[in-house]
């Protein structure tokens, strides 16, 4: 193993949509896999990261449970990362979908995902962009800025200045062709006020609307017949694109566009591409083993005027069903993290707390402790997998009910990507809000937590509303 993060600036700023069009477009044949952690379109602090892998890790080649290969392979290392900024200071990034829970519950999973249960990219080398002083920098594992090394470093610098070339010449278009061919020369950025692709395909959901209605009577049975108190009930749209196969990239800066969100990313491995515009955070652990969890519970949508957009988000916030439901997931991550805690440090800074974003108001809490010496950042990962607001609560019971319910995997969809850094960083999203892209053409996963109280055709209007933005960037009609 190489000794030190390696960090050099790069000479100007550009706006990372560009940059990752022309890394799109640069990407060797031989890459394993792309990343983008992306702050969004309209971020002014905080960082996101532009990775090409050349190695990926499956699930599907693993010949051992994938947590035991994360816990020997994710352990922190004595690397000097001091001159690196905080956040990623390179590692593994990628994915674990809902199926795992397979080994972190020890539950039975009835219908395997067709996607990999997980997806890691080794990133060894990454491109830094600092939002808050609006420039770009590089990091590489190495021992000095030499031979091959400083050869990647003044790539990555042209690199740079293509994608400014690009940008200054080019006219950015009106509309983005998301379901146009993939070309070698993908668009370098969209303008603020891009309108998605005008429908042209249909959306196929998984339930009718009928049996949807049904599957939330039955979760709201069992919760009277006390064999749980909430469950988060899900369902799917798939869009088959036929000959016109959907442009991954042209898709996500659509996307980050249309639902701008400060933990969204684009991950490509293979045929697989997950575009994420997620707003919710499942996991944040610092070098020193402060841990934090930010779980969604409660949905309204934007109003169409200041006033009424005033009045919905009070009235989420004033919803007994919603606080109700927020609060049993605060509890149920409580006692995750409690179980890898320090006893007395699991903290609830801030319950119920609005936040608004592009299309939807969202009640978030936020849970915080300190690790146990001798727990390590898989260790906690897996204590707390899938996400509390992704099952319903108790845990064990809600995702045995909801398996017997959906009787289909959700595969990346409820599970979570991001990174496990080399100093122990790790900071991990839920996939909601996603759209996972393969040779079956593009599925987004939408749901719902269903209390007692639960209006059932509430509940179905929330999962389309949810759904509506992504399919609107996939030029399809979310009816």
């Amino acid at each position: 193993m190489r000794s030190r993060v390696l960090t050099a600036a790069l000479p100007r700023w550009v706006d990372p949509a560009a940059v990752f069009g022309e890394l799109m477009a640069q990407q060797a044949s031989d890459a394993a896999g792309v990343v983008w952690l992306d702050s969004g379109a309209a971020a002014d602090s905080g960082r996101s990261y532009l990775a090409v892998s050349a190695r990926a890790v499956l699930s599907t080649e693993l010949s051992e449970p994938v947590f035991e290969w994360m816990r020997r392979e994710f352990a922190a290392t004595d690397i000097d990362h001091a001159a690196a900024p905080a956040g990623f200071r390179l590692g593994w990034v990628g994915w674990l979908g809902y199926e795992l829970r397979r080994e972190s519950l020890g539950v039975e999973v009835t219908t395997p995902a067709v996607t990999p249960d997980a997806a890691w990219l080794w990133v060894d080398r990454v491109i830094v962009v600092d939002h808050g002083s609006r420039s770009l920098s590089v990091l590489a594992l190495g021992d000095s800025w030499t031979g091959e090394l400083a050869q990647w470093r003044d790539s990555i610098a042209a690199l740079v200045e293509a994608a400014a070339t690009r940008t200054t010449t080019a006219t950015a278009p009106a509309a983005v062709n998301a379901t146009a061919a993939p070309t070698t020369s993908p668009p370098a950025s969209l303008s603020a006020t891009a309108e998605v692709p005008q429908p042209a395909l249909t959306a196929v959901w998984r339930n009718s609307d009928a049996d949807y209605l049904e599957m939330i009577a039955a979760c709201q049975r069992s919760i009277v017949e006390g064999d749980a108190y909430q469950l988060c009930l899900t369902t799917s749209v798939h869009v088959d694109h036929g000959d016109r196969p959907a442009d991954p990239v042209a898709t996500y800066l659509a996307l980050r566009h249309a639902n701008p969100s400060h933990h969204g990313g684009f991950m490509q491995v293979g045929e697989i591409s997950l575009l994420s515009s997620t707003p919710e955070q499942f996991l944040a652990i610092d070098p020193s083993g402060f841990i934090e969890t930010k779980p969604i519970k409660g949905t309204r949508r934007r109003g169409v005027d200041p006033a009424e957009d005033e009045r919905l988000a009070a009235e989420l916030l004033a919803s007994d069903k919603e606080r109700a439901e927020n609060l049993m997931i605060v509890d149920l991550m409580r006692n995750d993290l409690g179980r890898v805690c320090e006893v007395g440090s699991v903290t609830v800074p801030k319950l119920f707390a609005v936040e608004s974003y592009a299309t939807v108001h969202q009640l978030v809490s936020t849970i915080r402790g300190q690790l146990r010496a001798d727990v390590s950042a898989v260790d906690a990962i897996k204590a707390s997998f899938p996400a509390g607001s992704m099952t319903g609560a108790p845990k064990h019971s809600a995702t045995l009910i909801l398996d017997s319910l959906e009787r289909a995997p959700r595969g990346i969809y409820s599970g979570v990507f991001g990174y496990v850094g080399l100093d122990g960083a790790v900071d991990l999203a839920m996939v909601i809000r996603s759209i996972v892209m393969d040779a079956r053409g593009s599925t987004i996963g939408a749901g719902g937590g269903i209390t007692a109280l639960s209006v059932p055709e509430e509940e179905l209007a929330e999962v389309k509303l949810k759904a509506a933005a992504l399919l609107r960037v996939l030029g399809v009609s979310g009816d």
